[in-house]
């Protein structure tokens, strides 16, 4: 079977290691792909906007299948347009893409399917935000309601804080088209837990956990980012927790997108705040997460393609997924200046060193090959991710890779995996 893979993150590289392990797939090609999928696929720069051109490459490889990683043509309709000339492809509708591209709308269908989520405010005109800003006492979230990388929230303390943030999203348009609306949402507190589930039609099959860690700074201080390093499994996920997400959560968002005419077929990543009255969700996304994915499928013992074909086919029923049992840990270095500007260019020593260690992956995000270097091109970079016996020994295994791996400005956090290091030790006394 040949599988084409569409994005070039770390997600996308951890998808083709996956399928690079499956017998049953002879060829991969990866659109546009990154250094580091080069010795698995046949990396092919084309734009991954142009849907069309995509269908050629399927007829141009003989591809039985498409993976898509990110949610950018997701939402901008490429399963919509695949299925229009008949071709196999895994993920949701242009419709149900709408769930992440459009956090106004996702808000709707949790109110209409009464979804517990923080209590929020939309807004289109930057004067009736700024108004309702300056009357908030305590603390809030703004986001701008489009597709922004994960960049776009801002969790303010007062109300200065919230004005600039309205002023950066509506004003600037920092994040362009994604900033026509913004919604401004109570502040929840509690650990973030991230859910991923398989779902089609009415059929919903839960994934293994993880725990990202959004802001840039240790302790989680600073501005967000698209995730500096995860785990997997989440301990807080506990039995309790994750039927409660799926009878309170998934069952009621699944019946809701079928009313409205957008059934849901593919990956469901449910971004949840454990508070102290229960899970309340803080986002969907159309596809795996990233760095979650990184550590999520380090743990997969199943063949991914049987996973994608059932997607694609609408028949996830039969499936029987096993994972690993030691918990993984993945670390993400990023260029210096991440989340804003960032450096590029910077040659990436120690990955033949660390390829040889066991149980651990460099995943590479923001990188390209440019004779016999690997260099950056990227704000995050790399997702060192390692396996471990505990969670303890998996964190300890990814930052031994992370000493020996280097480029100019490198940086990551040191303190991936400390909330489940904490919650495992409250456990053991």
């Amino acid at each position: 079977m040949n599988v084409m893979v569409i994005g070039g993150g770390g997600r996308e590289h951890a998808i083709v290691w996956c399928l690079s392990k499956s017998p049953r797939v002879q060829e991969i090609v990866c659109v546009p792909g990154n250094a580091g999928t080069l010795s698995m696929a046949t990396n092919v720069e084309a734009d991954i906007s142009n849907h069309a051109s995509l269908i050629e490459l399927v007829e141009q490889y003989s591809i039985d299948l498409t993976v898509v990683g990110p949610e950018v043509p997701l939402c901008a309709g490429i399963v919509d347009d695949f299925h229009e000339v008949g071709l196999r492809i895994v993920g949701p509708s242009a419709s149900a893409a709408r769930i992440e591209g459009d956090k106004a709308y996702a808000k709707k269908i949790m109110k209409v399917a009464h979804i517990p989520t923080a209590e929020a405010r939309v807004f289109e005109r930057v004067e009736d935000a700024r108004g309702y800003i300056e009357a908030r006492e305590h603390g809030f979230v703004v986001k701008a309601s489009g597709l922004a990388a994960g960049k776009g929230v801002f969790v303010c303390e007062d109300v200065e804080q919230g004005l600039q943030a309205i002023e950066q999203i509506m004003v600037d348009r920092t994040f362009g088209q994604a900033g026509d609306k913004v919604i401004v949402e109570e502040r929840l507190k509690g650990q973030e837990l991230s859910v991923f589930a398989l779902v089609e039609g009415r059929t919903i099959y839960m994934l293994a956990t993880a725990q990202d860690h959004k802001a840039i700074g240790e302790g989680d201080a600073g501005p967000n980012t698209g995730g500096m390093g995860a785990y997997s499994p989440a301990p807080v996920a506990t039995p309790e927790i994750m039927a409660t997400v799926e009878r309170d959560i998934l069952v009621p968002l699944v019946d809701a997108m079928n009313n409205d005419g957008s059934p849901y077929r593919g990956i469901l990543y449910v971004g949840l705040m454990l508070t102290p009255g229960g899970p309340k969700v803080l986002e969907f996304n159309c596809r795996l997460g990233d760095p979650e994915a990184q550590a999520v499928l380090m743990r997969l013992e199943s063949d991914i393609i049987d996973i994608f074909e059932a997607l694609a086919d609408g028949d996830i029923s039969e499936l029987d997924i096993r994972w690993k049992p030691q918990p993984a840990v993945c670390v993400v270095m990023t260029a210096k200046g991440y989340p804003g500007p960032y450096e590029k260019g910077q040659t990436i020593e120690g990955l033949d060193a660390v390829a040889g260690l066991s149980d651990v992956q460099v995943f590479q995000a923001g990188t390209k090959q440019i004779e016999q270097f690997t260099v950056s091109c990227g704000g995050r970079v790399l997702g060192v991710t390692a396996l471990g016996q505990d969670i303890r020994q998996a964190k300890r295994r990814a930052y031994e890779a992370v000493d020996s791996l280097s480029f100019n400005g490198a940086y990551y956090r040191g303190d991936i995996a400390d909330k489940a290091i904490a919650a495992m030790s409250q456990t053991s006394h």
